[in-house]
C-alpha cells in the first residue's frame, strides 16, 4: 500500500530542497537537504550537505543536532531532497544507518539517488526494518537541477 503524500509533506520537502541550495558545490557528492519533523509539526532540526564540514551528508547534518534517543522522533517524520544513502565512503555510518539508530518512524524524499557514486538502497533498507518510507518523485527535478553540477545538464 502506497503511503499518500500530504500537502504538509510537499512543504517541508520544498524547504528541504531550499536547504540543498546552500550546499558548497562537490564535484565528489550531491547536494542535499533535510528537515526532521516531530509529530506535531515542529521543526526539529535541518542540515545540508557539508554544512559543517566537507564529508557532512545532510542527514547527518540535521540528526547530529538532536540527542539520538530524543523523545521526539517517536513518530517524526525526515525530509530529504535526495534518498538516504545506504554506503558511505568518508564516514564508518551511513545515512540510513543513522536514521535507524533513532525512532524516526517515516522518510520522505524527493529523488532516488542514481547510481552516479554508488548503489544506494536506502529506501530499501529503511522498509526492510518497518519505517514508512513516501517518495514523492514529481518533486524530483528541482532536486537533479540543484545537481546539475554533477550531472553534465
Amino acid at each position: 500500500m502506497t503511503e499518500p503524500i500530504t500537502s504538509r509533506d510537499r512543504e517541508y520537502l520544498q524547504g528541504a530542497i531550499e536547504l540543498a541550495k546552500r550546499c558548497p558545490p562537490s564535484a565528489t557528492a550531491f547536494s542535499v537537504g533535510a528537515v526532521i519533523v516531530e509529530a506535531h509539526g515542529a521543526v526539529l532540526a535541518t542540515g545540508y550537505s557539508r554544512e559543517g564540514d566537507s564529508r557532512e551528508h545532510a542527514e547527518e547534518a540535521a540528526l547530529g543536532k538532536v540527542a539520538p534517543d530524543d523523545r521526539r522522533f517517536a513518530g517524526a517524520t525526515i525530509y530529504s531532497s535526495l534518498e538516504p544513502c545506504s554506503i558511505r565512503a568518508s564516514r564508518p555510518r551511513s545515512c540510513t544507518e543513522l536514521i535507524l539508530a533513532t525512532s524516526i518512524s517515516r522518510i520522505v524524499f524527493a529523488w532516488r539517488e542514481p547510481d552516479l557514486f554508488v548503489d544506494c538502497q536506502g529506501a530499501e533498507l529503511l522498509r526492510a526494518a518497518g519505517r514508512h518510507v513516501v517518495e514523492v518523485p514529481d518533486l524530483a527535478e528541482l532536486v537533479r537541477r540543484t545537481n546539475r553540477h554533477l550531472l553534465g545538464s
